[in-house]
């Protein structure tokens, strides 16, 4: 997909129109066209990034600077008894539209909306192949 065909970069250039809540010179909130609750907003760069591996750092700083802001503001007006966060990344990571992008979902006590999994304990053991595989030494974690 190009910039040029992305339903996302066309709001930022302003080719498709949105209800646009915060902007900033790096990012964009808007409402979802598709809102599964009452203020499901949706957070993007304005710079395109197809996901979370291809965002540059400081454009996926301000995404969640935008998102911290947005929950604040979500709380403060809309008084919900909590907020479920999404992101998704790649076809099989459930991400339908390839340009960054975070949901914040206002979630009351007796919504509608159900877990997508549930979760077993696993002995911590077990978890040792991959966090032996995964650690990061201390120069790499650094910015």
């Amino acid at each position: 997909m190009t910039q040029e065909e992305c339903v996302f970069c066309a709001i930022v250039h302003r080719r498709t129109p949105a209800a646009v809540v915060f902007e900033d010179d790096l990012t964009m909130a808007f409402l979802d066209i598709t809102a599964v609750t009452d203020g499901h907003t949706l957070v993007i760069p304005k710079r395109h990034a197809k996901d979370l591996w291809d965002i540059p750092e400081a454009d996926a700083v301000a995404v969640m600077r935008t998102v911290h802001r947005m929950a604040r503001r979500i709380r403060e007006t809309l008084s919900p008894d909590g907020l479920t966060l999404f992101q998704a990344n790649g076809a099989a990571g459930w991400q339908d539209v390839f340009h960054l992008h975070v949901h914040l979902v206002p979630r009351t006590d007796d919504d509608h909306l159900h877990r997508p999994w549930s979760a077993t304990p696993v002995p911590l053991e077990a978890l040792e192949p991959t966090r032996s595989r995964l650690v990061m030494p201390p120069a790499a974690a650094a910015p």
